[in-house]
């Protein structure tokens, strides 16, 4: 069964990304150390850890797979035990705790035998070696790199793509993924910026984003937060954008971006050329009550804040 991507040197160009990355990046990996869901493998450097914590999470829900990583690595602590260990009895550990395909648990312990056969009982750190072990693809491998070792690339699994894609308007192309994904991470720090990315979208930006309840660190730079369009390469394509609320909402956000503030008046001919101040929203004409409902709708996503001043109504991003 095939695996995520991982960065594989791909020729693409690298996508259009902000041209400052360097606080994009310490947003994100800020966001990530202040607080973050703490998985066991997560506490750990330990490659046959990792490794077995990888295999294990293949198409399986984390919830099953932490009970039964806690319990295999107390049966088989090492590298060396699994080895030694009768695949019988691992193959009917796997199928117990309904860990998927078994010839994961097979390729996995013997995996193990490779490491103490053929590495001495020394894990390899990078990706291109890691990647003789049995069962283990380049997905698989750049995870082991990366969070024992600090040596992997950067990942693109499919909660990457949903965060490139939304985020960046990264096409949905495997080598336009590999190119931001590359560009994105900082050199040299593979462990912390993998977790990081691939906790932004499995906590944040979800199927269904959670872009303020998860108080997503890049909002301000995110094309789908602007534009209130979150299809993904995994999500279906929503109605049609084109005159929708949808993207006038996207005109109201970026344009409330460069201005301390508009009253409605002020804000809507710079998003809509025919907006009619006397006009209303149910009779095709588009004036102050439909911009009002627009910005009370933003209001109510706590992205905007409305304030009544002198009989009239001022608008400004919440900050």
């Amino acid at each position: 069964m095939s695996e995520p991507e991982s960065h594989s040197g791909a020729d693409a160009d690298a996508a259009r990304l902000p041209d400052e990355l360097d606080p994009l990046r310490r947003a994100l990996v800020g966001w990530y150390e202040a607080d973050h869901r703490a998985f066991p493998w997560r506490g750990t450097d330990d490659p046959y850890a990792i490794l077995v914590s990888e295999v294990m999470s293949q198409q399986t829900q984390l919830d099953r797979v932490i009970d039964a990583f806690e319990e295999f690595l107390a049966r088989w602590p090492t590298v060396h035990a699994l080895a030694d260990a009768d695949r019988s009895e691992v193959v009917s550990f796997w199928s117990a705790h309904s860990l998927g395909y078994n010839n994961r648990a097979r390729y996995l312990h013997e995996a193990a035998g490779q490491v103490i056969e053929e590495f001495g009982g020394e894990f390899p750190a990078e990706p291109d070696a890691l990647r003789e072990l049995q069962g283990v693809g380049p997905y698989t491998a750049n995870a082991v790199a990366s969070f024992a070792f600090d040596t992997g690339d950067a990942v693109v699994d499919t909660n990457v793509k949903r965060v490139l894609y939304r985020a960046f308007d990264v096409p949905d192309d495997r080598g336009e993924f590999e190119a931001a994904a590359r560009e994105l991470m900082p050199a040299g720090e593979s462990r912390v910026w993998n977790n990081a990315i691939m906790e932004l979208g499995g906590v944040a930006c979800t199927k269904t984003p959670r872009c303020d309840g998860a108080e997503c660190p890049w909002r301000e730079h995110c094309r789908a937060y602007a534009t209130g369009d979150f299809s993904a390469p995994d999500v279906p394509a929503q109605s049609a954008f084109e005159g929708s609320r949808r993207q006038f909402r996207g005109r109201v956000v970026r344009t409330l971006g460069e201005y301390d503030e508009l009253a409605l008046d002020e804000l809507g001919p710079k998003i809509r050329v025919d907006y009619a101040p006397g006009g209303g929203g149910d009779d095709g004409e588009h004036g102050r009550e439909w911009l009002a409902g627009l910005v009370s709708d933003l209001a109510d996503d706590g992205l905007a804040e409305v304030e009544e001043r002198d009989g009239d109504r001022v608008v400004r991003l919440r900050r």
